[in-house]
């Protein structure tokens, strides 16, 4: 999934500083729906389309916001150093304003969650201890904390540091009496017979997760498929308030499950929509029939 994190891609949830980019705008679009109304891509901030949504619609919420790394860093990229420049959304503007950013869209996905909901939240430490940080202000109630291991990580072209090979992935209820959904048993016969644990081994998407686009901070399917397989119950609404490349989407279509995304980027909206038709081709509108015209003499 990519995380929303554009500044048209990632959909970015608005503040209310009025010197963000992210600013509170109309009421979003529709953007597409498919036949049968399952899936629903929202085009427009995300902070508008949540506080349009009824409240306590939604079972489960994973949400990739942005990490604010652009500022000027270098990274790895086919073997080559390349500035980190994903987009004006991924700028910091500061500590505090970037915490009352966090702040912001999660009490707005706290309000749509059912009672016994849960949300999902990746970031690296760039951003997820503000976000642990936001949760504990506003009640949620912490579950786990996933540690995502990547085997085939770029290399640390410095030589200064570790290698980074990690994200954090914050599992919490929507408060403290939740009675959240967790699909045990499911996990344990997936890990072998033994209790799953919270280090998880999965590699970067590859080729054939982008055979449609790609995203510059999109997520290995493999990982939302676990997520929804653990924590959603059965016929729950997933939630994805930075869509992104829409790998949540996908995952939650294939199990089933209805969803919505937010995202404000056009491109990255008409990305989903054809992975999305990729998996389930009658959701396709139909071809118009050519009639034949006769010649008028």
């Amino acid at each position: 999934m990519a995380a929303s994190h554009e500044s048209a891609s990632r959909g970015p949830a608005s503040t209310t500083s009025g010197t963000h980019e992210y600013e509170t705008g109309a009421q979003p679009d529709v953007f597409w729906k498919s036949p049968e109304g399952s899936v629903t891509l929202l085009h427009g901030d995300s902070l508008s389309a949540l506080n349009s949504m009824p409240e306590e619609s939604v079972d489960v919420i994973f949400a990739d916001p942005p990490y604010f790394l652009s500022n000027g860093g270098t990274t790895c990229q086919n073997g080559k150093r390349v500035k980190v420049d994903k987009g004006r959304w991924d700028k910091s503007l500061g500590i505090e304003e970037n915490h009352a950013f966090n702040r912001s869209w999660l009490e707005a996905c706290q309000r749509v969650l059912t009672p016994n909901g849960t949300i999902w939240v990746s970031g690296t430490s760039h951003v997820i201890h503000s976000v642990g940080f936001a949760m504990q202000q506003l009640g949620f109630k912490p579950l786990n904390e996933i540690v995502w291991e990547k085997p085939n990580p770029p290399p640390n072209l410095s030589c200064r540091y570790f290698t980074h090979s990690t994200e954090t992935v914050l599992w919490a209820a929507k408060g403290r009496k939740s009675k959240h959904f967790f699909d045990y048993p499911r996990m344990r016969a997936e890990n072998g017979g033994k209790q799953m644990k919270s280090v998880w081994r999965m590699t970067a998407p590859g080729k054939s997760e982008k055979t449609h686009g790609r995203h510059p901070t999109q997520k290995p399917l493999s990982l939302l498929e676990r997520i929804i397989a653990a924590s959603c119950p059965e016929d729950a609404h997933v939630l994805d308030p930075f869509n992104g490349s829409g790998t949540t989407g996908v995952a939650a279509a294939r199990a089933g499950m209805s969803y919505t995304g937010i995202d404000l980027s056009d491109e990255y909206l008409e990305l989903t929509k054809a992975r999305l038709l990729a998996e389930h081709p009658e959701w396709a509108a139909p071809a118009k029939s050519k009639r034949r015209l006769r010649a008028v003499k």
